[in-house]
């Protein structure tokens, strides 16, 4: 699958390369930070053909052969590495749990469209589920069957396995038994005779010895037992593929059953429906209702109308998934970076203006910089919660709430204590970048714009800045990457919904696959902290005036 991609963004390059030019194609790459791919485009095009083969090879057949390799090694390793958890997943094992994720995303958005579904689209999604659970039932057998002929199996040549360890353990056992009773009879016997010294000394060297062999003996048959115990703990591939055979039958066959419920009983419609019925009847006894009756009857009917505009209001429950997740985790760190960067742009610009403020602020770096995000976040935590102790009761988070696309991530005063935690631990990299731009601006300009006579903010604003702006963005890339670290950490403490709490979740869960979860978020961490990474160098590489190249 990776070689495909790989295929078809080569080919997509060349195409593009084709359609807008060599140099445009050469300069839009440069600006990526994509640098490796240039000497595809300058082989398209017939330049040095020799030099671009031998660049191709270094900076893409190289780093393909070294992700193969690190691959095939990750295959030998994952079947050495036993844990509490169980082996280390291997690539297979990961990528099917990327799958599994990933189709839990999906069916649950299903539920939720099935939820909103109304008339003839409701009617017909019901009848395709229930025509699909109708044709699942052979499966469920079949699946049932494999896993009792797959269990009896590995029963089978388990026990042939275990039987000659467990005959020599038994008969080890007895034999040593045997020996332990026979020893311990003669040095009773012995001890009768042991009335001197050196015949007490004697027999207390034999005791020792008896001792020792007791210790040897019992080691012998703890290595059996543990033998035998590695052997019972080897999980056979046959029943692991049939269990996961009959896990995802069952998992369909819930999603189908939680489906048919959704377009039936637990859908909106069908629920305003019943309710309106109810409000019909309760309207009825009203009506008909004497007085010492009318109170209880117009209750009855004003908690009818509560009802069905609360349902008419109502969504899915849909749980968090790992993609919603994710988009509320690079929400959280954008909101921390920006506030990060509002707060170490200007005060880095007085920095660099001045030496005595310079000065003024070096303790707060010094002192401020190294402290981890496991100190900032219970502080950050407890003063947002001072000032929200009630999410539901507050007018910004009500307000937040109700946006039409930032509400659905539900942005809570963990989110809030996260984003901040972001922005302590992330603003120091741009305000000492900032800092040192705007100190490093050359005399020449700004001699220039005293004889023009440049004001103080036109100085700045003309000169200093778009001058320091190349070290402001790359301290902005670097605080935007330690801030994607941090998050995860802060997440995972404060539970804020994200990936962090997806960890931990999975990390709490003990399941079979969970630990194969926590090695695909390794990689979804990775990939969106590389797509963060190339973002900032393109910003960088826009403002850079100096042609210098920004990453590797």
């Amino acid at each position: 699958m990776a070689l495909v991609l790989t295929f078809v963004a080569i080919g997509l390059l060349v195409g593009l390369s084709v359609i807008a030019g060599k140099h445009r194609t050469v300069k839009a790459i440069d600006v990526a930070g994509l640098n490796f791919l240039t000497p595809v485009v300058r082989l398209c095009y017939g330049e040095e053909p020799h030099k671009q083969l031998k660049d191709i090879g270094r900076f893409i057949v190289v780093p393909a052969f070294a992700v193969c390799v690190f691959v095939a090694a990750w295959f030998v390793v994952s079947d050495k590495i036993q844990t509490k958890s169980g082996k280390l997943p291997d690539p297979l094992e990961t990528w099917q749990s990327a799958k599994s994720i990933l189709q839990f995303h999906t069916r649950e958005n299903d539920k939720q469209q099935a939820y909103n579904l109304t008339g003839e689209d409701r009617e017909n999604k019901l009848k395709e589920v229930e025509e699909q659970l109708a044709g699942l039932q052979s499966r469920v057998d079949s699946a049932n069957e494999l896993v009792a002929e797959a269990k009896q199996s590995a029963a089978d040549s388990l026990t042939e396995q275990i039987a000659p360890l467990q005959a020599k353990y038994d008969e080890l056992k007895q034999k040593y038994d045997a020996a332990k009773k026979t020893r311990e009879t003669e040095l009773k016997e012995l001890a009768a005779t042991a009335a001197v010294q050196d015949s007490k000394t004697d027999y207390l060297a034999g005791v020792r010895s008896h001792r020792k062999r007791l210790d040897t003996e019992k080691d012998h048959l703890r290595d059996l037992k543990s033998e035998i115990s590695a052997l019972r703990a080897v999980k056979n591939p046959e029943v692991a593929a049939a269990l996961a055979a009959q896990t995802a039958v069952a998992e369909e066959r819930q999603y189908l059953q939680k489906m048919q419920d959704q377009l039936t009983s637990s859908n909106r419609t069908t629920k305003i429906e019943k309710e309106q019925a109810k409000l019909a009847a309760a309207e009825a006894k009203l009506d008909a209702a004497p007085p010492a009756e009318l109170y209880r009857a117009a209750t009855s009917v004003v908690r009818s109308e509560d009802r069905i505009e609360s349902i008419a209001t109502s969504e899915y429950a849909k749980p968090a998934t790992l993609p919603f997740q994710t988009a509320r985790s690079v929400l959280c760190v954008f909101f921390g970076f920006f506030l990060g960067s509002a707060i170490a742009i200007p005060i880095g610009v007085l920095c660099g203006l001045s030496k005595t403020f310079m000065a003024a602020m070096t303790p707060f770096i010094a002192a401020f910089k190294p402290v981890s995000p496991i100190v900032w976040l219970p502080v950050a935590l407890i003063i947002v919660g001072g000032f929200i102790p009630d999410p539901d009761k507050n007018p910004l988070i009500q307000w937040l709430w109700d946006l039409p696309w930032l509400g659905k991530y539900q942005i809570n005063p963990a989110f809030i204590a996260s984003a901040i935690t972001v922005a302590l631990c992330s603003l120091w990299a741009t305000m000492v970048n900032t800092a040192f731009g705007v100190a490093s601006v050359e005399k020449d300009h700004i001699n220039v714009a005293r004889v023009l006579r440049l004001g103080f903010w036109d100085r700045l604003f003309k000169i200093v800045l778009p001058s320091a702006l190349p070290l402001v963005f790359a301290g902005l890339r670097i605080s935007l990457g330690v801030g994607w670290m941090v998050l995860i950490a802060a997440e995972l403490l404060s539970s804020s919904e994200g990936i962090g709490k997806f960890v931990w979740d999975q990390f709490n869960n003990g399941a079979s696959d969970s630990f194969a979860k926590m090695v695909v978020v390794v990689f979804v961490v990775g990939v969106i902290g590389l797509a963060l990474d190339r973002m900032m160098i393109v910003f960088q590489r826009l403002v850079s005036f100096d042609g210098a190249p920004t990453a590797i």
